[in-house]
């Protein structure tokens, strides 16, 4: 079962009441004039973090640590954040967005459990130490801070061999990422559920749940959700890094990003209705190459502009992938026929009412794919790993996935 969005129109005239103060833990971005309703972190187990971060430190399970600025984990730099830690970014766009940012050379060790998730969210959200559902927002929402940045020394196919991440001023040198480390290190990212982010920087250019830029394979990331995200879910920015068991849901653009000729692996993986689409799967833009790994995935189209965007020069190995939830005019929308690479199997579809097999692809092909009944999908993700700890595990959404 999917959560439905339902639009409610005011009467002209009317303001919305809440918190319209930014600095709040309840703040409420919808709000046009202010109720009094406002909260704040004045008591001992909050935590405003607005400076960078210079020594070895450890955020504590008993603390709820709010993002006031964008805050960089800086080069030689540990930040350890024990699981069950509730981390809060305050509203922000333009240079103020908050974010978390590992600079290259830093690491993050963000090891969470299936009962003690770390969750990333928004002041306007509620949730308190031991919760994982939000109490008063929809996982729809988005926008609301910024996101987690992590960037490393592996290689990119780009410009230049470093280059500044998107979303982080070119003043604040902390943005570069890429270098020549495949194995490069940026820590440890197990059990993470990063919500309502995707803040603004400028037009066209909003933070993602979880940017991956140049990060390495001696970097570990396993069992991450990005919910309501106004930009993409995942993206990854060349480097070498795997991912496994992650999950991305209502992403206001495209749920799976790669770009600059990443190399590494994506392995068991949910997209449930991204707002573009599904996949924006992009080939090297410098004279370097790479080819990435996308498996055992499925997907749920839902209101999604397109299935799978492809350049001439993508390369990649995309296999075991099940589509379902599809519309009229939702395709993969081509292969590569310039210097890119296909290496594409054991592809399952259900189509829309009325549908046809080569109506999945733009081009006709259906050489890998095969048509299957509402659940009767042999292969795809294994979803019973989210069910216990994810948000949409929690509230249902994986029903019958």
């Amino acid at each position: 079962m999917l959560l439905i969005a339902i639009s409610v129109i005011v009467a002209a005239g009317c303001k919305k009441k809440g918190c319209t103060d930014p600095t709040a833990i309840n703040f409420n971005i919808e709000a046009e004039k202010d109720d009094n309703s406002c909260k704040y972190n004045t008591d001992e187990t909050s935590v405003i973090v607005s400076n960078n971060i210079t020594t070895n430190t450890t955020w504590t399970a008993d603390k709820v640590y709010v993002l006031a600025s964008r805050v960089t984990v800086e080069s030689g730099v540990e930040l350890t954040i024990e699981a069950g830690t509730i981390i809060k970014g305050q509203a922000g766009s333009g240079p103020n967005a908050t974010a978390l940012l590992i600079a290259r050379g830093g690491k993050l060790f963000a090891n969470g459990t299936a009962e003690a998730p770390i969750i990333f969210t928004s002041v306007a959200d509620e949730i308190m130490t031991g919760q994982k559902v939000s109490p008063n927002l929809d996982p729809n929402l988005d926008g609301l801070w910024g996101g987690l940045i992590i960037l490393g020394n592996a290689p990119i196919s780009a410009a230049s061999d470093v280059v500044q991440i998107e979303g982080i001023p070119p003043s604040d040198a902390n943005g570069l990422y890429g270098g020549s480390d495949a194995s490069d290190n940026s820590g440890s990212i197990t059990y993470i559920s990063i919500r309502h982010g995707g803040a603004n920087i400028g037009e066209g250019n909003e933070i993602n749940g979880l940017t991956l830029g140049g990060v390495g394979n001696g970097t570990t990331i396993s069992n991450v959700e990005v919910v309501g995200n106004q930009d993409d879910g995942i993206e990854f920015f060349g480097g070498t890094v795997n991912v496994s068991n992650a999950l991305v849901w209502n992403a206001g653009d495209d749920a799976i990003d790669t770009d600059q000729g990443w190399s590494g692996t994506l392995d068991n993986f949910i997209v449930l209705n991204p707002g573009d689409e599904c996949f924006e799967l992009d080939g090297p833009e410098g004279s370097a190459s790479g080819i990435h790994t996308i498996t055992n995935g499925t997907t749920y189209a839902g209101r999604a502009q397109g299935l799978v965007d492809l350049d001439d020069n993508s390369s990649l190995v995309f296999t075991n992938q099940y589509f379902f939830g599809l519309a009229d005019g939702q395709d993969f929308d081509q292969v590569p026929t310039a210097d890119g690479f296909l290496n594409a199997s054991d592809f399952q579809v259900t189509l829309p009412a009325g549908g046809v097999l080569t109506d999945f692809f733009k081009d006709g092909s259906d050489a890998f794919t095969s048509e299957v009944s509402e659940g009767a999908n042999t292969v795809g993700a294994n979803a019973s790993v989210f069910t216990g700890w994810t948000w949409a595990g929690l509230s249902g959404n994986l029903s019958g996935i």
